[in-house]
């Protein structure tokens, strides 16, 4: 288990008991053995606060937990994921947007196309990538990174991680819905296989610019939603009275935004599970599981003609939708 460094407001019990926990183990390393009985009992009341933090988390709190400043952001799953990784920059219009990376790189032997959202970690990186909010450049600059992949027969994994598309006045004004809207449409038509993986939060249109995809995978504490539970609750329930925080959480329940919720209602293919406590305790064992499964959806597509996997991706979003129950 890695330390958290921004533990959440439900972590911070468990988190106090793990430093508790190593400082124990520090002083028997040191040869204080009275300390062996202290530690064992620790130990029991650590495993008993992760199982009951994380065994029944609320939609609130994977929320927040797809939000958290220690979860391993696109950046970190293409150092501990893929090799040879080339970043390509700009959308040849404007300018380069950093809220969105992307580049070549290998999957093992196979290359590949990767893009994704940036969010920052620091509060200058935060800055810098605009908070993992695009502009029109960025979602342009995915475009042109998609042709690239299909000029050259690479298979193209995004990386799905905002809260929404930049909604400034300069965004509007260089055409931000035109550029979602035009990535929806280059996406299912692109002639190879694509795989996109919520890793964070996907908000709205924002998220669904690089989701058009031959399969979308999700981890097991990200979010996917047409918006977050705070602006549902600001429009749904702005005249109740009452705690503001509760209506969040009821808006969280109600948009069944979780993974789980969205693997049944057949939006997602598949929901990789995170190492215990999440993916912000141990970014490598993460990126290992997320591995596992894009090497398996990606062997299961290579194998379709082109005209075949068209015809797939088609079905598949024109059967978005039914209630299920």
């Amino acid at each position: 288990m890695s330390e958290i460094q921004n533990p959440l407001e439900f972590e911070r019990e468990l988190v106090e008991a793990e430093a508790e926990l190593e400082r124990l183990k520090d002083l028997i390393a040191s040869g204080d053995q009275n300390k062996i009985s202290d530690f064992t009992k620790l130990e029991a009341r650590v495993v008993k606060l992760r199982s009951d933090v994380y065994g029944r988390l609320k939609p609130i709190q994977r929320v927040q937990l797809s939000r958290h400043f220690d979860r391993p952001f696109t950046s970190d799953f293409i150092r501990l994921m893929l090799t040879d990784f080339v970043e390509l920059h700009g959308d040849r219009l404007f300018r380069d947007d950093p809220a969105i990376v992307g580049g070549t790189a290998k999957l093992g032997d196979l290359p590949v196309m990767v893009v994704g959202h940036q969010r920052g970690r620091t509060t200058t990186e935060r800055l810098k990538r605009n908070f993992g909010m695009p502009n029109p450049e960025g979602y342009r600059k995915a475009r042109r990174l998609f042709r690239l992949a299909e000029k050259f027969n690479l298979p193209l994994i995004t990386f799905i991680d905002t809260q929404g598309a930049f909604p400034g006045l300069e965004a509007e004004e260089r055409g931000q819905a035109e550029a979602i809207a035009t990535n929806l449409i280059e996406m299912a038509e692109l002639t190879v296989p694509t795989i996109s993986v919520v890793i964070g939060e996907g908000g709205s249109g924002g998220a669904l610019a690089l989701g058009v995809t031959d399969r979308i995978l999700m981890l097991e504490n990200a979010c996917y939603s047409v918006i977050t539970p705070e602006g549902c609750a600001s429009i749904l329930f702005h005249n109740e009275s009452g705690s503001m925080q509760e209506y969040v959480a009821l808006a969280a329940e109600m948009l069944q935004l979780t993974a789980s919720d969205l693997l049944r209602l057949k939006v997602v293919d598949e929901v990789v599970p995170e190492p215990p406590g999440g993916a912000h305790r141990n970014h490598k064992e993460a990126a290992e599981s997320l591995r596992t499964a894009l090497v398996k959806h990606l062997n299961e597509l290579g194998s379709l003609k082109v005209k075949e996997l068209l015809e797939k991706r088609y079905q598949k979003f024109r059967a978005l939708g039914p209630v299920v129950t």
